[in-house]
Protein backbone atom coordinates (compact mmCIF):
# COMPACT_ATOMS: atom_id res chain seq x y z
CA UNK A 1 0.00 0.00 0.00
CA UNK A 2 1.40 3.18 -0.83
CA UNK A 3 1.15 6.35 0.94
CA UNK A 4 -0.66 9.73 0.63
CA UNK A 5 1.39 12.09 2.96
CA UNK A 6 -0.91 15.15 3.22
CA UNK A 7 0.51 18.47 4.88
CA UNK A 8 -2.26 20.82 5.88
CA UNK A 9 -2.28 24.60 6.02
CA UNK A 10 -2.77 25.75 9.85
CA UNK A 11 -6.28 26.47 10.31
CA UNK A 12 -8.30 29.32 10.74
CA UNK A 13 -12.41 29.60 11.05
CA UNK A 14 -12.51 32.32 8.75
CA UNK A 15 -11.12 31.06 6.51
CA UNK A 16 -11.11 28.11 3.86
CA UNK A 17 -8.21 26.48 5.80
CA UNK A 18 -9.96 25.21 8.57
CA UNK A 19 -12.56 23.61 6.04
CA UNK A 20 -9.94 21.86 4.17
CA UNK A 21 -8.89 20.45 7.40
CA UNK A 22 -12.27 18.73 8.07
CA UNK A 23 -12.80 17.43 4.28
CA UNK A 24 -9.50 17.19 2.21
CA UNK A 25 -8.17 13.95 3.06
CA UNK A 26 -11.36 12.65 3.29
CA UNK A 27 -12.09 13.96 -0.53
CA UNK A 28 -8.54 12.46 -1.51
CA UNK A 29 -9.32 8.64 0.28
CA UNK A 30 -13.14 9.07 -1.53
CA UNK A 31 -11.24 10.13 -4.89
CA UNK A 32 -8.72 6.97 -4.26
CA UNK A 33 -11.28 4.74 -3.93
CA UNK A 34 -13.37 6.12 -6.94
CA UNK A 35 -10.57 5.38 -9.07
CA UNK A 36 -9.67 1.88 -7.78
CA UNK A 37 -6.36 3.15 -5.92
CA UNK A 38 -5.91 1.31 -2.34
CA UNK A 39 -4.09 4.07 -0.46
CA UNK A 40 -3.50 5.48 3.13
CA UNK A 41 -3.91 9.38 3.65
CA UNK A 42 -1.16 10.45 6.64
CA UNK A 43 -2.07 13.97 7.83
CA UNK A 44 1.19 15.89 9.31
CA UNK A 45 0.06 18.51 11.70
CA UNK A 46 2.28 20.92 13.46
CA UNK A 47 2.10 22.62 16.78
CA UNK A 48 -0.42 25.60 16.13
CA UNK A 49 0.96 28.84 18.61
CA UNK A 50 -2.05 30.94 19.93
CA UNK A 51 -1.71 33.31 16.98
CA UNK A 52 -3.06 36.69 15.98
CA UNK A 53 -3.24 36.81 11.61
CA UNK A 54 -0.63 39.89 10.54
CA UNK A 55 -2.31 42.38 9.43
CA UNK A 56 -3.37 42.28 5.98
CA UNK A 57 -2.66 38.76 5.37
CA UNK A 58 -4.70 35.64 7.27
CA UNK A 59 -1.92 33.58 8.67
CA UNK A 60 0.43 34.83 11.66
CA UNK A 61 4.01 35.17 9.97
CA UNK A 62 5.83 34.18 12.77
CA UNK A 63 3.10 31.13 14.14
CA UNK A 64 3.02 29.70 10.56
CA UNK A 65 7.07 29.50 10.78
CA UNK A 66 6.48 27.64 13.72
CA UNK A 67 3.80 25.15 12.58
CA UNK A 68 5.79 24.42 9.48
CA UNK A 69 9.22 24.03 11.29
CA UNK A 70 7.33 21.47 13.55
CA UNK A 71 5.05 19.92 11.19
CA UNK A 72 8.43 19.21 8.85
CA UNK A 73 10.12 17.75 12.17
CA UNK A 74 7.19 15.06 12.17
CA UNK A 75 7.59 14.31 8.38
CA UNK A 76 11.38 13.56 9.20
CA UNK A 77 10.60 11.34 12.33
CA UNK A 78 8.42 8.86 9.83
CA UNK A 79 11.48 8.93 7.40
CA UNK A 80 13.48 8.13 10.42
CA UNK A 81 10.97 5.50 10.95
CA UNK A 82 11.23 4.05 7.79
CA UNK A 83 7.66 4.62 7.43
CA UNK A 84 8.27 6.54 3.99
CA UNK A 85 8.09 3.92 1.15
CA UNK A 86 9.19 4.53 -2.16
CA UNK A 87 6.81 5.73 -4.44
CA UNK A 88 4.89 7.52 -2.08
CA UNK A 89 3.38 10.92 -2.53
CA UNK A 90 3.92 14.02 -0.28
CA UNK A 91 0.86 17.13 -0.55
CA UNK A 92 1.86 20.52 0.19
CA UNK A 93 -1.40 22.33 0.71
CA UNK A 94 1.15 25.77 0.51
CA UNK A 95 3.78 25.69 -1.33
CA UNK A 96 5.51 28.06 0.14
CA UNK A 97 7.15 25.54 2.35
CA UNK A 98 10.44 25.32 2.85
CA UNK A 99 10.24 21.48 4.30
CA UNK A 100 9.76 20.70 0.72
CA UNK A 101 13.57 21.02 0.17
CA UNK A 102 13.85 18.55 3.62
CA UNK A 103 11.86 16.35 1.92
CA UNK A 104 13.78 16.28 -1.07
CA UNK A 105 16.89 16.08 0.94
CA UNK A 106 15.58 12.72 3.48
CA UNK A 107 14.34 11.58 0.01
CA UNK A 108 17.25 11.52 -1.90
CA UNK A 109 20.20 10.53 1.20
CA UNK A 110 17.91 7.82 2.00
CA UNK A 111 17.13 6.88 -0.73
CA UNK A 112 13.48 6.89 -1.11
CA UNK A 113 12.12 8.33 -4.08
CA UNK A 114 8.72 9.80 -3.75
CA UNK A 115 6.44 12.71 -5.28
CA UNK A 116 5.61 16.01 -4.24
CA UNK A 117 3.22 17.97 -5.36
CA UNK A 118 2.60 21.66 -4.12
CA UNK A 119 -0.32 24.02 -4.14
CA UNK A 120 0.13 27.44 -5.18
CA UNK A 121 -2.40 30.37 -3.66
CA UNK A 122 0.18 33.44 -4.05
CA UNK A 123 3.76 34.54 -3.94
CA UNK A 124 6.60 37.25 -4.74
CA UNK A 125 5.66 36.11 -8.35
CA UNK A 126 2.03 38.28 -7.70
CA UNK A 127 2.82 41.68 -7.62
CA UNK A 128 -0.16 42.77 -5.45
CA UNK A 129 0.44 39.52 -3.18
CA UNK A 130 1.95 40.43 0.63
CA UNK A 131 5.09 38.95 -0.75
CA UNK A 132 5.00 40.89 -4.29
CA UNK A 133 4.51 44.24 -2.64
CA UNK A 134 8.04 44.40 -1.77
CA UNK A 135 10.68 45.33 -4.23
CA UNK A 136 12.89 43.31 -5.79
CA UNK A 137 15.66 44.62 -5.02
CA UNK A 138 15.07 44.38 -0.97
CA UNK A 139 13.71 40.93 -1.43
CA UNK A 140 16.18 39.08 -4.36
CA UNK A 141 15.81 35.97 -2.07
CA UNK A 142 12.16 36.18 -2.62
CA UNK A 143 12.52 35.16 -6.55
CA UNK A 144 15.00 32.51 -5.79
CA UNK A 145 13.37 31.19 -3.44
CA UNK A 146 10.48 30.44 -5.20
CA UNK A 147 12.53 29.23 -8.43
CA UNK A 148 13.78 26.96 -5.62
CA UNK A 149 10.22 25.86 -4.59
CA UNK A 150 9.60 24.94 -8.32
CA UNK A 151 12.59 23.19 -8.75
CA UNK A 152 11.90 20.78 -5.64
CA UNK A 153 8.07 19.77 -7.29
CA UNK A 154 6.74 17.45 -9.34
CA UNK A 155 3.77 19.11 -9.79
CA UNK A 156 2.98 23.23 -9.01
CA UNK A 157 -0.74 23.22 -8.99
CA UNK A 158 -2.50 26.32 -9.62
CA UNK A 159 -6.12 27.10 -9.24
CA UNK A 160 -6.96 29.21 -12.70
CA UNK A 161 -4.82 29.71 -15.81
CA UNK A 162 -4.44 33.74 -14.84
CA UNK A 163 -2.45 32.82 -11.92
CA UNK A 164 -0.05 30.01 -13.88
CA UNK A 165 0.61 32.77 -16.54
CA UNK A 166 1.47 35.31 -13.88
CA UNK A 167 3.71 32.14 -12.62
CA UNK A 168 5.54 31.38 -15.52
CA UNK A 169 5.90 34.96 -16.59
CA UNK A 170 7.72 35.74 -13.14
CA UNK A 171 9.67 32.75 -13.20
CA UNK A 172 10.35 32.12 -17.01
CA UNK A 173 8.91 28.91 -16.73
CA UNK A 174 8.16 27.30 -20.38
CA UNK A 175 4.65 26.72 -21.56
CA UNK A 176 5.66 23.26 -21.95
CA UNK A 177 6.97 22.88 -18.37
CA UNK A 178 4.45 19.68 -17.50
CA UNK A 179 5.27 20.24 -13.98
CA UNK A 180 2.82 22.95 -14.01
CA UNK A 181 -0.60 22.24 -13.57
CA UNK A 182 -4.42 23.89 -13.49
CA UNK A 183 -6.10 21.74 -11.04
CA UNK A 184 -8.66 24.31 -9.73
CA UNK A 185 -9.28 23.76 -5.70
CA UNK A 186 -10.49 21.02 -3.55
CA UNK A 187 -13.51 22.96 -2.22
CA UNK A 188 -16.59 20.77 -3.31
CA UNK A 189 -17.84 20.75 -0.03
CA UNK A 190 -19.08 24.47 -0.27
CA UNK A 191 -22.07 23.26 -2.45
CA UNK A 192 -23.56 21.23 0.06
CA UNK A 193 -22.32 23.80 3.35
CA UNK A 194 -24.50 26.58 1.37
CA UNK A 195 -27.20 24.93 0.22
CA UNK A 196 -29.36 25.17 3.47
CA UNK A 197 -28.83 28.62 3.23
CA UNK A 198 -30.72 29.27 0.06
CA UNK A 199 -33.84 29.71 1.26
CA UNK A 200 -33.09 32.73 3.84
CA UNK A 201 -34.75 35.86 2.85
CA UNK A 202 -32.80 38.44 0.99
CA UNK A 203 -32.43 42.03 2.33
CA UNK A 204 -30.66 45.04 0.79
CA UNK A 205 -26.99 43.97 1.83
CA UNK A 206 -24.27 44.27 -0.84
CA UNK A 207 -21.09 42.34 0.63
CA UNK A 208 -17.69 43.20 0.71
CA UNK A 209 -16.59 39.25 1.22
CA UNK A 210 -12.58 39.50 1.52
CA UNK A 211 -10.42 40.52 4.24
CA UNK A 212 -9.51 43.55 4.87
CA UNK A 213 -6.12 43.92 2.87
CA UNK A 214 -4.79 46.69 1.01
CA UNK A 215 -5.24 44.50 -2.14
CA UNK A 216 -8.82 44.51 -1.76
CA UNK A 217 -9.67 47.75 -2.07
CA UNK A 218 -12.00 48.03 0.87
CA UNK A 219 -12.23 51.55 1.48
CA UNK A 220 -13.11 51.89 -2.73
CA UNK A 221 -16.17 49.97 -1.82
CA UNK A 222 -16.90 51.44 0.87
CA UNK A 223 -17.29 54.83 -1.35
CA UNK A 224 -19.24 53.98 -3.83
CA UNK A 225 -21.56 52.08 -1.27
CA UNK A 226 -22.11 55.98 -0.09
CA UNK A 227 -23.97 56.34 -3.56
CA UNK A 228 -26.58 54.01 -2.18
CA UNK A 229 -28.28 55.21 1.03
CA UNK A 230 -31.05 52.52 0.65
CA UNK A 231 -28.72 49.71 0.88
CA UNK A 232 -26.77 48.62 3.19
CA UNK A 233 -22.86 48.16 2.03
CA UNK A 234 -21.46 45.44 4.48
CA UNK A 235 -17.82 44.58 5.15
CA UNK A 236 -17.80 41.18 6.27
CA UNK A 237 -14.63 41.34 8.41
CA UNK A 238 -15.54 44.28 9.93
CA UNK A 239 -17.34 42.26 12.47
CA UNK A 240 -15.78 38.82 14.06
CA UNK A 241 -18.15 36.56 13.22
CA UNK A 242 -18.04 32.56 13.26
CA UNK A 243 -18.55 30.80 9.69
CA UNK A 244 -22.40 30.09 10.25
CA UNK A 245 -22.58 33.94 10.63
CA UNK A 246 -20.65 34.56 8.09
CA UNK A 247 -22.80 32.32 5.65
CA UNK A 248 -25.92 33.81 7.45
CA UNK A 249 -24.83 37.08 6.12
CA UNK A 250 -24.10 35.63 2.69
CA UNK A 251 -27.67 34.30 2.66
CA UNK A 252 -29.25 37.46 3.42
CA UNK A 253 -26.80 39.80 1.18
CA UNK A 254 -27.93 39.82 -2.73
CA UNK A 255 -25.07 41.42 -4.02
CA UNK A 256 -21.18 40.38 -3.87
CA UNK A 257 -18.90 42.59 -4.59
CA UNK A 258 -15.23 42.64 -5.47
CA UNK A 259 -12.59 44.98 -6.88
CA UNK A 260 -9.84 42.94 -6.19
CA UNK A 261 -6.40 43.62 -6.96
CA UNK A 262 -4.98 40.02 -5.81
CA UNK A 263 -7.11 36.88 -5.70
CA UNK A 264 -6.07 33.53 -6.17
CA UNK A 265 -9.84 32.33 -6.48
CA UNK A 266 -12.09 34.88 -5.29
CA UNK A 267 -13.84 32.51 -2.67
CA UNK A 268 -16.42 34.74 -1.04
CA UNK A 269 -17.64 35.85 -4.24
CA UNK A 270 -18.81 31.72 -5.12
CA UNK A 271 -19.87 31.44 -1.62
CA UNK A 272 -21.76 34.71 -2.20
CA UNK A 273 -23.40 32.54 -5.64
CA UNK A 274 -24.15 29.61 -3.96
CA UNK A 275 -26.13 31.56 -1.28
CA UNK A 276 -27.63 33.42 -4.13
CA UNK A 277 -26.17 36.23 -4.46
CA UNK A 278 -25.29 38.34 -7.59
CA UNK A 279 -21.43 38.94 -7.92
CA UNK A 280 -20.28 41.83 -9.42
CA UNK A 281 -16.31 41.14 -9.75
CA UNK A 282 -13.87 43.06 -12.16
CA UNK A 283 -12.63 41.68 -15.41
CA UNK A 284 -9.15 40.87 -14.52
CA UNK A 285 -7.09 38.28 -12.29
CA UNK A 286 -9.15 34.60 -12.32
CA UNK A 287 -12.34 36.63 -12.26
CA UNK A 288 -11.61 37.14 -16.15
CA UNK A 289 -11.96 32.58 -16.79
CA UNK A 290 -14.50 31.95 -13.74
CA UNK A 291 -17.28 34.00 -14.72
CA UNK A 292 -19.80 35.18 -17.42
CA UNK A 293 -19.36 37.99 -18.57
CA UNK A 294 -22.49 39.81 -17.27
CA UNK A 295 -21.36 39.72 -14.10
CA UNK A 296 -17.97 41.57 -14.92
CA UNK A 297 -17.36 45.02 -15.44
CA UNK A 298 -14.28 47.02 -17.12
CA UNK A 299 -11.20 46.53 -14.90
CA UNK A 300 -10.28 50.23 -15.56
CA UNK A 301 -13.31 51.01 -13.11
CA UNK A 302 -11.28 49.61 -10.31
CA UNK A 303 -8.06 50.20 -10.58
CA UNK A 304 -6.22 52.98 -8.16
CA UNK A 305 -4.74 54.82 -10.75
CA UNK A 306 -7.99 55.10 -12.80
CA UNK A 307 -10.76 54.53 -10.42
CA UNK A 308 -11.84 58.50 -10.03
CA UNK A 309 -12.19 58.83 -13.58
CA UNK A 310 -14.15 56.32 -13.99
CA UNK A 311 -16.19 56.17 -10.20
CA UNK A 312 -19.54 57.54 -12.46
CA UNK A 313 -19.73 54.94 -14.90
CA UNK A 314 -19.12 52.00 -11.87
CA UNK A 315 -21.76 53.84 -9.98
CA UNK A 316 -24.22 53.78 -13.00
CA UNK A 317 -23.10 50.09 -13.47
CA UNK A 318 -24.38 48.99 -10.36
CA UNK A 319 -27.59 50.81 -9.80
CA UNK A 320 -28.47 49.20 -12.93
CA UNK A 321 -27.69 45.75 -11.23
CA UNK A 322 -29.40 46.45 -7.81
CA UNK A 323 -32.48 47.47 -10.35
CA UNK A 324 -32.74 44.76 -12.21
CA UNK A 325 -32.26 42.94 -8.93
CA UNK A 326 -35.19 44.41 -7.44
CA UNK A 327 -37.29 43.83 -10.60
CA UNK A 328 -36.69 40.20 -10.44
CA UNK A 329 -33.08 39.44 -10.30
CA UNK A 330 -30.63 37.09 -12.29
CA UNK A 331 -30.85 33.35 -13.20
CA UNK A 332 -27.71 32.18 -11.54
CA UNK A 333 -27.69 28.26 -12.06
CA UNK A 334 -25.33 29.49 -15.35
CA UNK A 335 -22.90 30.89 -13.34
CA UNK A 336 -23.26 28.44 -10.59
CA UNK A 337 -22.23 25.66 -13.64
CA UNK A 338 -19.20 27.77 -15.45
CA UNK A 339 -17.76 28.16 -11.52
CA UNK A 340 -18.56 24.67 -9.88
CA UNK A 341 -15.11 23.28 -11.97
CA UNK A 342 -12.87 25.85 -9.97
CA UNK A 343 -14.38 25.08 -7.42
CA UNK A 344 -13.55 21.20 -7.34
CA UNK A 345 -10.67 19.00 -6.85
CA UNK A 346 -10.98 16.11 -9.05
CA UNK A 347 -8.47 17.67 -11.78
CA UNK A 348 -5.96 17.71 -8.46
CA UNK A 349 -6.54 14.10 -6.93
CA UNK A 350 -6.18 12.85 -10.68
CA UNK A 351 -2.19 14.24 -10.15
CA UNK A 352 -1.86 13.15 -6.88
CA UNK A 353 -2.99 9.50 -7.51
CA UNK A 354 -1.67 9.38 -10.98
CA UNK A 355 0.89 7.14 -10.60
CA UNK A 356 -1.21 5.01 -8.24
CA UNK A 357 -3.31 4.38 -10.77
CA UNK A 358 -1.14 3.77 -13.15
CA UNK A 359 0.57 0.30 -11.02
CA UNK A 360 -3.25 -0.32 -10.22
CA UNK A 361 -4.23 -0.38 -14.14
Amino acid sequence: MMNVWLLPIEGHEQRYTDQWRQHLRMQIEHAAADRGVTTRVIEVDGDMPEQMPTEGAFLDFAGTNVFKSTQIARVAEHFQRKEVQPGDVFVFTDAWHPGVHQVRYMSALRKVPVRIVGLWHAGHYDPEDFLGRIPLKYAPWAEAMERALFAAYDVSAFATQAHIDMFREALKVSKDDMRVAKVGWPMEYLADELQPFLGVPKENIVLFPHRRAPEKQESMFKEVGREFPDWQFVVAQETKRSKADYHDLLARSRVVFSCSLQETLGIGCYEGVLAGAVPVVPQRLSYQEMYPKEFQYPSEWTMPDTYQQNKSALVAHLRKILARISEGGFDLEPCRRQLAPFFSGEALYDQILAEFSARSS
